[in-house]
């Protein structure tokens, strides 16, 4: 609480300090950086965007600086996840700084995959998978909610950002068409990951995520064993693991199963060609 109440204090000298300086700025603040993709696609580049967890962070324990801190008290909207970690030990301090932003939580627009098993600290608990944005199917929901929230943040562009959620629409759709030949894939159908990141992508193509890590925690030796026998019967050539998170145990399963590390960028700003490559990755380990 100290921590957050110096926050405060320096966000609001900075912030009345800032304005003076960009009265007609108009920044949206999203949770991840793939969000920002879907505001930036839609809006054309109208709105700067503040990314509160930016690539290479761990969205599910991060704390944000004062820089980021400040640049949400400036913000005229907040985009969030609403499942993630850090968003339930965050959001409603964000929501305290700038209670004048409007809002949006993107997990509104998705069927969420309930589970009792994602927790990463006692603070930290998450009562749904966060990680949605990864499938086509839920991103083509996200899109819709993006589009339709910009336009009630500026009515005046709303053909403007109909227009560019429609190009969005087609590079989903390609995407989509890409996962589903996953699922037409004879034989195999379960890949493997380091944390489960890809249970949206498995469940909306048919697909069976195997995960190495288990309820935020490293693998216990009998888990290992179980992932090597696994993987074995499988003949899983891919373990893939975000670029956040340590190989080591990942890999200990890859040497003894025969299978190679491919190291993923979920949370990547380019969410198209960051979701593309995990497609082909997946489909090059049912090959």
């Amino acid at each position: 609480m100290k921590r957050f109440c110096f926050l405060l204090a320096i966000v609001l000298v900075l912030v009345s300090c800032s304005r003076k300086i960009e009265p007609d700025s108009r920044i949206i603040s999203v949770s991840i950086a793939p969000f920002r993709y879907f505001v930036d696609e839609i809006s054309g580049g109208r709105f700067s965007v503040n990314v509160m967890v930016p690539p290479g962070s761990n969205p599910h324990v991060y704390e944000p600086i004062p820089e980021q801190i400040t640049r949400l008290g400036k913000s005229v909207a907040y985009i969030s996840d609403g499942y993630l970690g850090f968003e339930m030990a965050w959001l409603d301090r964000f929501y305290e700084i700038n209670r004048t932003m409007e809002k949006l939580s993107l997990s509104g627009s998705i069927d969420p995959i309930l589970s009792e098993g994602h927790h990463h600290d006692d603070s930290h608990s998450e009562g749904a998978d966060p990680h949605y944005w990864v499938s086509p199917r839920c991103a083509a929901r996200m899109a819709l909610s993006v589009r339709d929230f910009l336009t009630r943040l500026d009515p005046g562009k709303g053909d403007l950002f109909n227009e560019n959620y429609k190009k969005l629409l087609i590079k989903i759709s390609e995407l989509d068409s890409m996962a589903s030949e996953l699922s037409s894939h004879s034989g195999k159908k379960a890949f493997m990951i380091y944390h489960p990141n890809l249970a949206y992508l498995a469940r909306d193509y048919g697909l069976e995520e195997i995960t190495v890590e288990a309820d935020g925690k490293e693998p216990s030796p009998s888990r290992l064993v179980e992932l090597i026998r696994r993987a074995r019967a499988d003949s899983i050539k891919v373990i893939m693991v975000q670029r956040e998170y340590d190989t080591k145990n990942a890999r200990a399963v890859a040497d003894e199963a025969g299978a190679r590390i491919v190291v993923i960028d979920p949370l990547s700003e380019d969410w198209y060609s960051s979701t593309a490559g995990i497609i082909k990755t997946i489909k090059e380990s049912f090959e």
